[in-house]
Formats: C-alpha cells, structure tokens, sequence
C-alpha cells in the first residue's frame, strides 16, 4: 500500500490507488488543501522543524512546506523555479543527484545550507525520488539540535 506526504503540512495519509476519488488526478491533501500528494515507498516521519521542498526532475523548486521559510528565511517566491541546490546552497550536491538520477532515497545526509541572511546551517537531509512519471524529489531538512550541533561544527 503507498504512503503519501503532504509536503506543505506534513499530514501522511494511505492511498489504495493515488487517485482522487473516481477520478484520474492525483490525491489532494485533505488537511491543508494542497494540491498534491507525494508518492514514499515507506512511511516517514518528519521531525516538527522539517522544512520540505519538491522538485521537478530538473531539481526545480515547484513548492515548499511550512518550515522551509523558518529553516532558511526565503518565501516561496525566491525559490520558485531556482535549482534547490544551488538556492539554498547546498554543501553537496550528491545525495539529490544519486536520488534523482539512480531513484533511491538518502536519508540522513549531513549537509549546511546558506539561509537568506548569509548564514551556514547544518542540517540533515533526506531525499525520496518521485515514483510518477513528472519524476522530480522531495527534499526534507532538518535542522541539528544540542549535541549533534555541536560534533558537526568540531
């Protein structure tokens, strides 16, 4: 059975068929109204700081989720269209390549960002391809806390 994500609120939900109804479109998310859903092989669960971004298959930014403005401090608007590694400044490009290019999720990448305001931020990403045929990805980042913080500077 599929598991679905809303990369805007971050509501999972189970999908027989990742169709709406009787219809052929995509399922919406019934929590926030976005309007889609994206497609994981496994259930995820994003920690409450997660900011998500989705992609096309070109690493184009199409939307971003409630955390990524408070994550980096770039609106929707800056983002849109950008490549997302070179938007938020990504410290490797190798996780979202071998996602997008070989379509295999990378969890747990330990990567910095540059936020809006110039600054370096470690986060750990993790990568899931799109099983459809518009390919792209999602992009989930999490900031790191306390103790890992810390190790990851030193």
């Amino acid at each position: 059975m599929p598991y679905f994500i809303c990369p805007r609120c971050k509501e999972r939900t189970v999908d027989i068929d990742a169709q709406e109804g009787f219809s052929r479109q995509a399922p919406a998310c019934r929590h926030c109204g976005f309007g889609f859903l994206f497609e994981l092989l496994d259930d995820y669960y994003p920690a409450p700081d997660t900011g998500m971004v989705v992609t096309d298959q070109d690493r184009r930014v199409l939307a971003i989720g409630r955390g990524m403005f408070e994550l980096t401090g770039f609106p929707e608007a800056d983002l849109m269209g950008r490549d997302v590694v070179e938007a938020l400044q990504l410290s490797d490009a190798k996780p979202v390549d071998l996602a997008r290019e070989w379509g295999v999720r990378r969890l747990g990448e330990r990567l910095t960002i540059r936020t809006r305001g110039g600054h370096q931020k470690a986060v750990v990403a993790d990568v899931f391809p799109a099983y459809d045929e518009d390919g792209g990805l999602l992009v989930a980042l999490t900031p790191l806390r306390g103790i890992q913080e810390a190790q990851a500077a030193g």
